[in-house]
């Protein structure tokens, strides 16, 4: 078995941190995200936690959960697919189970690919609170154009 080539890894790493960039609308940009961790099928973001996304219940917003949810799960597709390609999203379905608090500094958002057919792609995201709790977990199916 050979070792992971150490410049493979960092070209990836690159590439989605450009993506990250680049690729997605502004306000998506805005959201600041930030990648902690990658490898094949797989992202780890941080997600800020601001006071421009806390409701006023004091925690973080779903809607920004589900940017956040969506753009990891583009670039762990990404992953497999060596760069972007265009894919747009069928279904994410989300379910919120704990809270973010709106003081919390940041979630960490973790996008797994499960499928990878010729048209579709599906996946599993959970974002995780301060507390290192599971807050919201998704499932997604992208397809492939």
């Amino acid at each position: 078995m050979t070792a992971p080539d150490p410049m493979a890894s960092l070209a990836d790493t690159e590439m989605l941190t450009d993506a990250l960039a680049r690729v997605f609308a502004p306000w998506v940009r805005e959201l600041d995200l930030r990648l902690l961790e990658a490898r094949a099928g797989e992202v780890t973001l941080a997600l800020p936690v601001t006071s421009r996304h806390v409701h006023e219940g004091g925690v973080l917003c779903g809607q920004t959960m589900m940017a956040a949810a969506d753009t990891a799960m583009v670039l762990a597709v990404m992953t497999r697919l060596g760069g972007f390609k265009p894919m747009t999203t069928v279904q994410l379905q989300t379910s919120f189970l704990r809270q973010v608090a709106g003081t919390s500094g940041a979630a960490r958002v973790v996008a797994r690919v499960f499928k990878m057919g010729r048209s579709l792609v599906f996946g599993e995201v959970q974002v995780w609170n301060a507390d290192d709790e599971l807050a919201a977990h998704a499932t997604t199916t992208y397809a492939l154009l």
